[in-house]
């Protein structure tokens, strides 16, 4: 049997080593230099799970694309407000990163990020209907300023020639389109980030299993596991933050934080098709989203995506959900079972009670054919041909499913934070826009576990990172200009205040 190391003592454990992790771990260091803060994390490398780039989409979620953030009302006209927020959420992440980089901290930021125009598609009368009513809802606010709208097939054409060739006869379409769009190595830059924390005298630790988390008077004691020595290691600490994506929630019950009753959670894998050849990623330059076929869940917004993996330039058009009962990419056959107890048992069966469309699209999902994911890539690429495309998985999620209103949910997006034990305990559930708003996210946790200390952080916040007051508030110049600045540094498009269609 191993031997356990003494006890160390750190004024801050986070598990998991993500992008959410990291952004927290920098912003404890900035608020708060002299705490002893460990990062630990199961794999041998940090942000290999739902921040690595072969594992999530890429897209700096900003909801100038996604039509999941802009409901339809009734009368035809779009709720844009999600979109909003969610742009921003993206736009206090794009300060904070500009400003490390030009406190030198962060590394190029071309390592980590880069200008994609993010388009908005429209199919049919009612599609492209849908697509203006979502333009005229957001062209008007600053961050979105630069969005274009066009249903003229020549243009359309010139934008997006992939999505033109092999005609569509009769069928309207229209795109909308801005180039504020980026694409976010959010696996890069989480390693950069915990390199800013070791830089700071922060301690990050590759290949350490958390085998017990559990309250010991005022301390929270968290053991771990090196799974390549075996060696036991035992971190006492005040304040500890799970941020281990699909392995939070087994993690929060194993410790049995009561909070944690009202939840269940269901795996879902995600699959793309991706084509490498270099003629169709040359006639495809952006990120293209459209709406949910009729019946679809919100969860299931199509799209197609130019992205960078390992250095190449490819297409990715997706999600297909696939299954899997394992919480991450590199868990167990049993994390599935092993999360049901009496405790959310209810919770799990009144899901899938009260959601039987949903659950009848995943199951269709997993079981539908090749020929069937062509034809979905065909309603974007009419000429798509099955031998230029491969099916991949690329990552695993954890949808949250709770109760609201006396009715089971499965939330398909945004992020849920946990916070137990007055404060001293946080942890986050979630999913899709995730990554893109984790400096919004990770401010939030603070305020939420630290609310006596924010007047004594205010200040040192405030030069880091824009308040979400600030984003919101009435003064369009003052947003815009921050906004504008943060780009600058970080080599992207400029920001846009054109007029074009707004007559």
């Amino acid at each position: 049997m191993s031997e356990v190391e003494p006890n160390e003592h750190r004024d801050a454990v986070i598990i998991g080593g993500g992008i959410m992790s990291a952004t927290l771990s920098v912003l404890f260091s900035e608020v708060q230099p002299d705490w002893r803060i460990a990062v630990v994390e199961q794999l041998d490398e940090v942000g290999l799970e739902s921040s690595d780039a072969r594992n999530n989409a890429g897209t700096g979620h900003a909801g100038l694309c996604e039509f999941n953030y802009t409901p339809r009302r009734s009368d035809g006209t779009v709720d844009a407000s999600s979109a909003v927020r969610i742009g921003e959420q993206f736009a206090t992440s794009l300060v904070f990163w500009a400003r490390l980089v030009e406190r030198g901290a962060l590394g190029p930021p071309e390592t980590f990020i880069r200008s994609v125009p993010h388009l908005g598609f429209g199919s049919g009368a009612d599609g492209v209907a849908y697509l203006r009513a979502r333009w005229e809802a957001l062209r008007d606010h600053p961050l979105f300023a630069d969005m274009e709208f066009s249903d003229s097939p020549a243009e359309v054409a010139s934008w997006m020639p992939l999505m033109a060739e092999g005609g569509r006869g009769d069928k309207p379409m229209a795109l909308t389109r801005t180039g504020q769009g980026t694409e976010v190595d959010f696996g890069v830059l989480t390693r950069q980030l915990l390199s800013v924390l070791e830089e700071r005298g922060g301690t990050v630790r590759m290949r350490q299993q958390v085998t017990s988390l559990r309250r010991l008077g005022a301390e929270w004691q968290v053991e771990t596991r090196d799974r390549g020595t075996g060696q036991l290691r035992r971190l006492r600490t005040p304040y500890v933050f799970v941020g281990a994506g699909g392995g939070t929630l087994p993690l929060l019950q194993s410790a049995r934080i009561p909070e944690t009753r009202r939840y269940g959670a269901f795996p879902i894998s995600g699959q793309f098709l991706r084509t490498d050849r270099p003629d169709l990623v040359a006639a495809h330059r952006g990120k293209v989203y459209g709406h949910a076929e009729p019946g679809a869940p919100a969860i299931s917004v199509p799209h197609l995506d130019l992205r960078v993996l390992d250095g190449r330039e490819s297409l990715l058009f997706g999600p297909f959900a696939s299954f899997s009962p394992r919480f991450l990419s590199h868990g167990r056959l049993t994390d599935l079972p092993r999360s049901v107890h009496l405790g959310n048992l209810p919770v799990l069966l009144t899901s899938v009670r009260d959601n039987r469309s949903l659950v009848a699209y995943l199951v269709r999902q997993v079981t539908q054919s090749a020929e069937a994911r062509m034809a979905a890539l065909r309603r974007f690429v009419p000429a798509a041909r099955a031998d230029d495309w491969t099916l991949i998985t690329a990552g695993q999620r954890v949808q949250i499913l709770k109760r609201i209103g006396g009715r089971g949910t499965m939330a398909g997006f945004g992020t849920e934070i946990v916070t137990s034990a007055g404060g001293s305990l946080g942890a986050l559930l979630g999913s899709s826009p995730g990554a893109s708003t984790a400096v919004s996210t990770m401010l939030d946790v603070l305020a939420t576990s630290f609310p006596q200390r924010m007047p004594e952080w205010a200040s040192r916040l405030d030069r880091l990172v824009p308040s979400a007051q600030m984003m919101r508030e009435p003064d369009p110049g003052r947003t815009t200009e921050e906004v504008a600045r943060a780009r600058r540094v970080l080599g992207l498009i400029p920001l846009s205040t054109s007029t074009r269609g707004k007559e």
